[in-house]
Protein backbone atom coordinates (compact mmCIF):
# COMPACT_ATOMS: atom_id res chain seq x y z
CA UNK A 1 0.00 0.00 0.00
CA UNK A 2 1.57 3.76 -0.77
CA UNK A 3 1.22 6.45 1.33
CA UNK A 4 -0.33 9.79 -0.07
CA UNK A 5 1.34 12.76 1.61
CA UNK A 6 0.84 16.44 1.10
CA UNK A 7 3.43 17.91 -1.08
CA UNK A 8 2.56 21.10 0.46
CA UNK A 9 5.75 21.78 2.08
CA UNK A 10 8.13 21.32 -1.34
CA UNK A 11 5.42 23.68 -3.57
CA UNK A 12 5.35 26.96 -1.06
CA UNK A 13 8.64 26.63 -0.15
CA UNK A 14 9.14 28.81 -3.38
CA UNK A 15 6.07 30.86 -3.40
CA UNK A 16 8.05 33.72 -3.03
CA UNK A 17 9.84 33.31 -5.92
CA UNK A 18 6.39 32.30 -7.65
CA UNK A 19 4.88 35.91 -7.08
CA UNK A 20 3.91 38.31 -9.86
CA UNK A 21 6.83 41.01 -10.93
CA UNK A 22 5.80 44.57 -11.13
CA UNK A 23 6.23 43.88 -15.08
CA UNK A 24 3.48 41.47 -14.95
CA UNK A 25 1.15 42.72 -12.82
CA UNK A 26 1.15 46.23 -15.42
CA UNK A 27 0.55 44.25 -18.27
CA UNK A 28 -2.68 42.26 -16.02
CA UNK A 29 -4.04 45.87 -15.56
CA UNK A 30 -3.80 47.30 -19.47
CA UNK A 31 -5.31 43.87 -20.36
CA UNK A 32 -8.35 44.17 -17.72
CA UNK A 33 -10.57 45.74 -19.52
CA UNK A 34 -10.20 43.40 -22.39
CA UNK A 35 -10.76 40.39 -19.92
CA UNK A 36 -13.92 42.36 -18.13
CA UNK A 37 -15.17 42.97 -21.94
CA UNK A 38 -14.78 39.10 -22.05
CA UNK A 39 -16.62 38.38 -18.98
CA UNK A 40 -19.58 40.27 -20.36
CA UNK A 41 -20.14 38.46 -23.14
CA UNK A 42 -19.77 35.50 -20.83
CA UNK A 43 -22.47 35.86 -18.91
CA UNK A 44 -24.88 37.25 -21.74
CA UNK A 45 -24.35 33.50 -23.07
CA UNK A 46 -24.71 32.12 -19.99
CA UNK A 47 -28.14 33.37 -19.37
CA UNK A 48 -29.36 31.81 -23.04
CA UNK A 49 -27.93 28.40 -22.19
CA UNK A 50 -31.13 26.84 -20.76
CA UNK A 51 -33.46 29.01 -22.68
CA UNK A 52 -33.82 30.16 -26.26
CA UNK A 53 -32.38 33.86 -26.67
CA UNK A 54 -35.18 36.79 -26.24
CA UNK A 55 -34.32 40.16 -28.89
CA UNK A 56 -33.16 41.44 -25.45
CA UNK A 57 -30.58 38.76 -25.09
CA UNK A 58 -29.48 38.73 -28.61
CA UNK A 59 -28.82 42.66 -28.19
CA UNK A 60 -26.99 42.12 -25.17
CA UNK A 61 -24.61 39.51 -26.37
CA UNK A 62 -24.14 41.82 -29.95
CA UNK A 63 -23.18 44.54 -27.32
CA UNK A 64 -21.43 42.68 -25.11
CA UNK A 65 -19.20 41.32 -28.13
CA UNK A 66 -18.89 44.60 -29.83
CA UNK A 67 -16.97 45.82 -26.46
CA UNK A 68 -14.61 42.76 -26.61
CA UNK A 69 -13.65 43.67 -30.58
CA UNK A 70 -13.66 47.09 -29.47
CA UNK A 71 -11.39 46.04 -26.56
CA UNK A 72 -9.04 43.91 -28.26
CA UNK A 73 -8.78 46.29 -30.83
CA UNK A 74 -7.78 49.15 -28.20
CA UNK A 75 -5.14 46.72 -26.52
CA UNK A 76 -3.30 46.34 -29.56
CA UNK A 77 -3.01 49.98 -30.10
CA UNK A 78 -1.83 49.99 -26.92
CA UNK A 79 0.65 47.40 -26.93
CA UNK A 80 1.51 48.69 -30.61
CA UNK A 81 2.95 51.89 -29.28
CA UNK A 82 4.24 50.75 -26.19
CA UNK A 83 7.30 48.48 -28.40
CA UNK A 84 10.19 50.59 -30.12
CA UNK A 85 9.39 51.10 -33.62
CA UNK A 86 5.75 51.32 -32.92
CA UNK A 87 5.45 47.76 -34.34
CA UNK A 88 3.47 44.83 -32.97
Amino acid sequence: MEHIVTVQDAVTAFADWREPSAAELDAIEQEMPAILAEVDLLDAQIVTLDRAPSELDERRIRRARRRVLAERAALTNRTATALPGGAA
